[in-house]
């Protein structure tokens, strides 16, 4: 089984992943990439669909509901992002303002509701973990807001630390202490020849995969632990979208092998 996918910025839309693609179940991606003054149209069909703007601005329509002016960083090192959720059953059109680059995802999903916009001071942030295992966290597409499936944030890790660390999984319901999503990374670098090293492994090893990651890399982690490594002089970026089966919930479970970690004052 593959976890890696690698892409090459192109205008239009590239899909990245899709359902069956590491063993993933629920969740699809790509990147969306226009110049200003060009559209895209598509439709959810039988998905739920969140475009999350990596950079530049636009607006976003479609039966019954438009957002306008939507995006205000330059790229996903300058600020918050804008996140739009559309529902199954909907067309939509986005109109690029001024050059734009928009990472699509979207899950299987019967949900019945309206579109909505998550704005950059609806974001919550988290600066976890310590010493050389620290990232700071933006946390968009959360339990807060009405989805089947995706649940959405942005992680940034300083030069030379280890991410989502303790490792930890989120594999089975098991409330409140854990529940079943699965995941995938995708990674951007500042300065962009940056790379890290991903680790995904399961308590019986039936997935054990290593990986160097770099610029525009996609990891795809349908269970297990899923450690990230950044190389030291570079800040590394990472989107994550996680996809409950049943609940969405920021809850895992940390490694016992590497739990003590956690205990050291």
């Amino acid at each position: 089984m593959e976890y890696l996918k690698h892409y090459q910025p192109r205008n239009g839309f590239t899909k990245i992943s899709t359902i069956g693609d590491g063993d993933l179940k629920l969740t699809e991606f790509g990147i969306i990439n226009l110049k200003k003054g060009e559209e895209y149209n598509e439709k959810t069909g039988k998905s739920e669909v969140a475009l999350i703007i990596l950079g530049g601005k636009c607006s976003i329509a479609g039966n019954g509901f438009s957002f306008n002016h939507i995006g205000d960083r330059k790229d996903v090192f300058s600020g918050k992002p804008y996140t739009v959720y559309i529902p199954c059953g909907r067309n939509y059109r986005i109109v690029a303002e001024i050059d734009v680059e928009i990472a699509w995802t979207a899950s299987p999903s019967t949900l019945k509701t309206e579109p909505y916009v998550i704005h950059p001071d609806q974001v919550k942030e988290a600066h976890l973990g310590k010493e050389n295992y620290q990232r700071d966290a933006y946390l968009m597409l959360t339990d807060v807001f009405q989805s089947q499936h995706l649940f959405i944030g942005e992680a940034y890790v300083p030069s030379g630390n280890h991410a989502s660390y303790p490792p930890h999984r989120h594999d089975f319901d098991n409330l409140p202490v854990e529940v079943d999503m699965e995941e995938l990374y995708f990674f951007r670098f500042k300065p962009s020849q940056g790379y890290g090293v991903q680790k995904i492994y399961t308590d019986d090893r039936s997935i054990d995969y290593t990986c160097t990651v770099q610029q525009n890399d996609t990891t795809l982690i349908p269970r297990g632990y899923h450690p990230v490594i950044n190389a030291p002089g570079y800040t590394m970026y990472y989107l994550w979208i996680m996809a409950g089966v049943n609940h969405r919930k920021f809850l895992s479970v940390i490694d016992p092998n590497h739990k003590w970690i956690l205990e050291q004052k």
